[in-house]
């Protein structure tokens, strides 16, 4: 089937690489134009490795090379007012508003701040939240409005985590479980509030996902600290001992085929659903 989203708008957050990107690239597949917003710059204190501006032109051109059209900026989460902004001016461009997909998160695994949740740092925790939680919040905040307008209802799908479920031990992410936790209020609140706009709200639940997220070298020494030269085939057994499928990640692209069906009408009265990608993960 071809065109599952054909004439609409997404916003997506985090659309330099990784899920992001994908998102991007599966819904201008299927006939949608994009709104994309990345940092593309380090966060402050959190170690894994940063988007660029270059990433983020790449997004752009993969979704114009499927004759979709692009806008894309610079953006924090964390500020409402560029988030707003960013919006606006691609609506403008655009034409409407049908989908938001609040993808953009970060992690600190791999990072040494003592472990567990009660030695996380308040700048830290801070930050988390600040990203993986508000920045959420600020997303929808910013691109609901526009879906409002055009009276079509529309569809919302926000990137938690198996963590949303559960908490793993030994991996220093006390305070994202705690952000993704969340996300899932956050979905099921706004679900409540948009229902009668015809406008739903889902979440996505990943597993380990192969990004730059999962497979960096601050993670593969926390993991197999014993070996002089780690990589990615000494963190998949690791990982994938998490699983019941036995794989030990998931590509990006698995995600988004998810966030494709939540944006599209083939999903049209699904809302208010935790949908795991997980294979298996959360039968452990």
């Amino acid at each position: 089937m071809a065109g599952r989203v054909q004439g609409k708008v997404a916003f997506i957050t985090g659309a330099a690489r990784g899920q992001g990107r994908a998102h991007a690239v599966r819904l201008a597949q299927e006939g949608a134009d994009i709104i994309a917003i990345d940092i593309c710059k380090p966060i402050e204190g959190f170690v894994n490795p940063p988007s660029t501006p270059d990433d983020l032109a790449r997004t752009a051109d993969l979704v114009r090379g499927h004759n979709r059209r692009i806008v894309t900026a610079e953006i924090d989460v964390r500020d409402y007012e560029a988030l707003k902004a960013a919006v606006e001016s691609g609506v403008e461009q655009l034409g409407r508003l049908d989908v938001i997909v609040a993808n953009a998160g970060i992690s600190n695994a791999g990072s040494d701040d003592g472990g567990t949740l009660d030695k996380v740092s308040e700048s830290d925790w801070q930050v988390m939240i600040d990203v993986d939680l508000s920045g959420v919040w600020k997303t929808v905040k910013a691109g609901v409005p526009h879906i409002l307008a055009g009276g079509r209802g529309g569809s919302i799908v926000l990137t938690s985590s198996v963590n949303g479920f559960k908490a793993y031990t030994n991996l220093h992410l006390g305070h994202y479980v705690a952000a993704k936790h969340g996300v899932v209020g956050l979905m099921r609140t706004f679900a409540v509030e948009l229902g009668q706009h015809m406008i739903r709200v889902n979440s996505v639940h990943p597993t380990f996902v192969n990004t730059p997220m999962l497979l960096n070298e601050g993670l593969y020494r926390m993991i197999r600290p014993d070996l002089e030269n780690p990589g990615p085939d000494d963190l998949a057994p690791f990982c994938q001992a998490f699983h019941t499928l036995p794989i030990p990640w998931v590509e990006a692209e698995d995600i988004s085929n998810a966030v494709l069906f939540l944006a599209s009408d083939e999903s049209r009265y699904i809302t208010g659903v935790t949908l795991p990608i997980d294979a298996g993960q959360c039968l452990k």
